[in-house]
């Protein structure tokens, strides 16, 4: 690699911040350009539902580098700059200008988009998704004047936000159309435990419902013959039952950015498909995070997830095959979770239909326990501590093998 290369990376989260990292801390003297369609800084996305929600971290705490890193080491940021297509033959990228930026090697990480719902009243003031340092402001501001609030979705986001609007004593209801909270991230068994968590802290679930529009009153003098602002007053099901609320948020998942790799002809399917070192059907052009639909070599099979870990470890590798090195990147899924008063993280895979069994290991009543998902040969595709710490390591060491369950249940048999 040689210091006339120019490299450039789109997107402005944990997963871009932290390429621009790896390319300099692995000696990288060429330029590098980070082209941003936020305007703030690269920052990390969990705390957004999690401790700044909760009024507990400023977005400086979370930010991943201050500007002086970025100027110390040579970084050309442009931020509130949406990258409008790229062109792989040419190696460019086109800015909103019109111009075009060349590339040598081109890394995308944009991220996600949150999921809308095609019903009416969507797009009323007092809706509510959650992505941006914006939208958690908003929530914040929310939970100081509203009464009710009512979220669409039972998904980490929604749950993670009830928690936070319910320690600032704002009445939730969560609807869901399926009939327990995150039932394909973790299963029915440990949908369960955080059904029982939210009612236990006054939150209302209604399971195995539809949203068919969300409702509106009028706010505002009409004069002049001038209309007021239509503002949201809650939800209607399909089934007529109409739940009244102050604002909506609408947490039905995201969506990864792919359409710039799409349009430019890179392969996909529901995300950007990379092998294990992260390249796309493009080998000068790489793919991190929330879009990055990888060859896992570990799981022995693709898998995509949208994981604060994937940001924050995969660029690494992305960085050593855009300079022409050999990587590969095994880690195993991980994410976490902080609700009311239970914390938890999972480590591995178990996706829905897949695993026979989940053993538990500890205490579901009192919340503190370690949960292991099993094959029908007993070996461990994931495991989950609540309110358990310091186990991570002996769990990942267990990924792969074969338990006997019984043992696995004993908490005197050590892990």
């Amino acid at each position: 690699m040689t210091s006339d290369q120019h490299f450039v990376i789109v997107g402005g989260g944990l997963a871009a911040a932290k390429l621009a990292e790896a390319l300099r801390d692995n000696d990288f003297a060429g330029t590098v350009t980070l082209i941003s369609a936020e305007d703030y800084l690269p920052y990390e996305r969990p705390p957004l539902s999690k401790e700044h929600l909760a009024g507990k971290k400023s977005l400086e705490e979370f930010t991943v580098d201050p500007g002086q890193w970025y100027r110390d080491h040579h970084i050309d940021v442009r931020l509130g700059t949406e990258v409008g297509a790229i062109d792989p033959s040419a190696k460019t990228v086109t800015l909103p200008d019109g111009s075009t930026l060349g590339y040598d090697k081109l890394a995308l990480a944009t991220g996600s988009t949150p999921r809308r719902l095609p019903i009416p009243g969507m797009d009323t003031r007092e809706v509510y998704t959650l992505r941006t340092i914006g939208d958690s402001d908003s929530l914040i501001e929310l939970f100081g004047s509203a009464r009710r609030l009512v979220i669409i979705g039972a998904g980490w986001i929604g749950l993670e936000v009830a928690s936070a609007a319910r320690a600032a004593q704002v009445e939730v209801t969560i609807i869901e159309s399926a009939e327990l909270p995150l039932l394909a991230a973790l299963g029915p068994e440990m949908g369960r435990v955080f059904a029982d968590l939210h009612r236990d802290h006054g939150v209302d679930l209604r399971f195995g419902a539809q949203v068919e529009a969300i409702t509106t009153h009028q706010a505002g003098a009409i004069t002049a013959g001038q209309g007021g602002v239509d503002l949201a007053s809650g939800v209607r099901l399909t089934d007529g039952t109409v739940i009244e609320g102050d604002a909506v948020l609408v947490a039905i998942g995201a969506r990864p950015n792919i359409e710039l790799a799409a349009n430019a002809g890179l392969a996909t399917d529901g995300g950007i498909l990379v092998d294990a070192s992260l390249a796309t059907s493009d080998p000068d052009i790489v793919a991190v995070g929330d879009i990055a639909d990888a060859q896992h070599p570990v799981l022995g099979r693709r898998i995509r997830v949208e994981h604060w870990a994937n940001a924050l470890n995969q660029p690494a590798v992305a960085a050593q095959t855009m300079l022409g090195k050999s990587a590969s990147y095994e880690r195993l899924p991980y994410f976490f979770t902080d609700q009311y008063d239970l914390g938890m993280e999972y480590t591995g895979y178990a996706a829905t239909g897949e695993y026979a069994q989940v053993v538990v290991r500890g205490d579901v009543a009192k919340r503190e326990f370690v949960a292991f998902w099993l094959d029908a040969e007993n070996r461990v595709l994931a495991g989950m501590n609540v309110n358990v710490w310091d186990v991570t390591d002996r769990i990942k060491e267990l990924i792969g093998q074969q338990v006997d369950p019984e043992r696995l249940a004993d908490t005197s048999t050590p892990l």
